[in-house]
């Protein structure tokens, strides 16, 4: 028998011996949700102002699915993820679920865990000292975290330990929820939130992305258990209120368990949307007048076209269920090259720092408003410092990316600019990509003509990372989902 003929052969076997244990693996799903909401006083994040929610207008939650794929007793691969209502996932907050998940379960690869946020501006704040909190009557940035990270963590055990063979479908849909905040003008300046009635006004500076990419998980009883709502928008709605508030996610998790059942788990996934906002941005009448004739509010509009989406996907993709699909979830720690602060860009910074101090030196109630912005500008300061010894900074980055039949789910810590989102998936092989930011803490991921046309999301004291970096993301990411899917597929 000739050489060829032999490699041919093994080839063959190997093919059939790989889909065979692919065909017989178990795919099993657990599902957990839990309060995260203080029911005392409670600093909210998300704008430069202190504000302390002494309310509570919604819950916020964290919503589990974990999954594993097995052959047998010998587990192939799985992921547990976690969306949480909250601005961002700290590295604190990440390290110390993994620790107390890893003392309760510890046979589990900790790494598999990734956490989301919403990123709503009206939940607690978890990084201590971004605020000047007031140390009596408002529950502490540290003993909120605490509170968090068992709940969350207890939340990651009940579904783990509960996974029992399931089934996966994938959807697509579509719903106009955001919009590009950046207005350009005739000078080439842009503006994020900037006026669009007037003269000057020529263009919103980027791409909307309007689908809504969905998994719906089954249990072994073909019962809807989870669903995860991919949506290119940040939970911004309410954002200046004073009160603890989930924003669009709440109605939304309302409507979906009210038809598919109360228990539902509902991951909400914030797309690549670090440019875009669900504020309008013109013809702002006509869109008022048709939500005063629904006789809705804005978060109840705006979530009423996402279960429409979510409604549509979920009636085609229902019957197409996969119990015998290919989990494999990689994890990388990435290097991404530092956005450079330039002399004129420190001197702003440090002036800026020292007016705050300033003003805080004369009116210790102005700690309230300058203390986030000092903070702000602070690590821009020591960004430049830092220059002088290490020319070339860089910021770590974990990398998640998962394949889910023939779904690939990747992962970035940023408020990643909608482009940014665009180009992973038009590269992707997979036939759907989700694209997760916020999981991390990262600061904006602004492109090149945002950096460009400056202003507050795309100045350095924004991006840690800038342009260069964003594309060496992009292409990590896409080298890791496409070697999920060999040529022959």
């Amino acid at each position: 028998m000739s050489r060829r003929i032999v490699t041919a052969i093994c080839v063959l076997a190997g093919l059939i011996g790989s889909s065979a244990e692919a065909f017989g693996a178990e795919f099993l799903v657990g599902t957990a949700v839990t309060d995260i909401t203080p029911y005392e006083p409670v600093a909210v994040s998300g704008q430069f102002h202190l504000r302390i929610a002494r309310t509570v207008e919604s819950p916020v939650t964290a919503n589990v699915v974990a999954l594993e794929s097995r052959q047998d007793d010998r587990s192939l691969d799985a992921a547990i993820m976690v969306s949480c209502d909250l601005v961002y996932i700290t590295t604190d907050v990440l390290n110390l679920v993994r620790e107390q998940v890893k003392q309760r379960l510890p046979e589990l690869d900790t790494t598999k865990i990734f956490l989301n946020a919403t990123h709503t501006h009206t939940a607690p704040v978890t990084l201590p000292g971004k605020y000047a909190i007031p140390e009596d009557g408002v529950i502490s940035a540290e003993k909120y975290r605490s509170f968090l990270v068992e709940r969350v963590a207890e939340a990651i055990v009940r579904a783990w330990t509960g996974r029992q063979r399931g089934s996966v479908a994938w959807g697509l849909g579509h719903a106009v929820v955001a919009y590009n905040r950046r207005a350009v003008y005739a000078d080439g300046t842009a503006q994020m939130y900037g006026r669009t009635d007037v003269p000057e006004f020529r263009q919103l500076e980027g791409y909307e992305d309007h689908d809504v990419g969905t998994l719906f998980f089954f249990d072994a009883s073909d019962e809807l258990i989870a669903v995860a709502v991919n949506v290119s928008c940040p939970s911004q709605e309410v954002e200046s209120r004073t009160a603890v508030n989930a924003d669009f996610w709440h109605p939304v998790r309302e409507a979906l368990r009210e038809k598919y059942g109360a228990k539902l788990c509902v991951l909400g996934w914030t797309g690549a949307s670090g440019d875009q906002s669900p504020h309008l941005m013109y013809r702002n009448a006509a869109d008022e007048r048709m939500r005063q004739l629904r006789g809705l509010t804005r978060l109840e509009e705006i979530a009423r076209r996402i279960v429409r989406a979510v409604d549509e996907a979920y009636e085609v993709v229902q019957e197409d269920r996969r119990a015998d699909v290919p989990l494999t979830h990689k994890v990388e720690t990435i290097r991404l090259p530092m956005r450079l602060v330039t002399e004129a860009e420190y001197a702003e910074a440090q002036a800026a720092v020292e007016q705050a101090m300033a003003r805080i030196a004369g009116d210790p109630r102005a700690a309230d408003r300058e203390h986030r912005r000092m903070k702000w500008y602070e690590v821009t300061v020591q960004r430049f410092e830092r220059q002088k010894t290490d020319p070339t900074p860089s910021h770590e980055m974990e990398l998640h990316v998962l394949r889910i039949g023939d779904v690939a789910v990747c992962t970035n810590g940023f408020e990643m600019f909608t482009d940014y989102g665009i180009r992973i998936k038009a590269r992707s092989k997979a036939v759907q990509t989700f694209v997760v930011q916020l999981v991390g803490r990262g600061g904006y991921l602004a492109t090149e003509r945002a950096v460009r046309g400056g202003h507050y999301s795309a100045v350095v004291h924004s991006c840690l990372v800038g342009p260069e970096g964003g594309q060496i993301l992009v292409d990590r990411t896409v080298e890791l989902v496409n070697s999920m899917w060999p040529p022959a597929e």
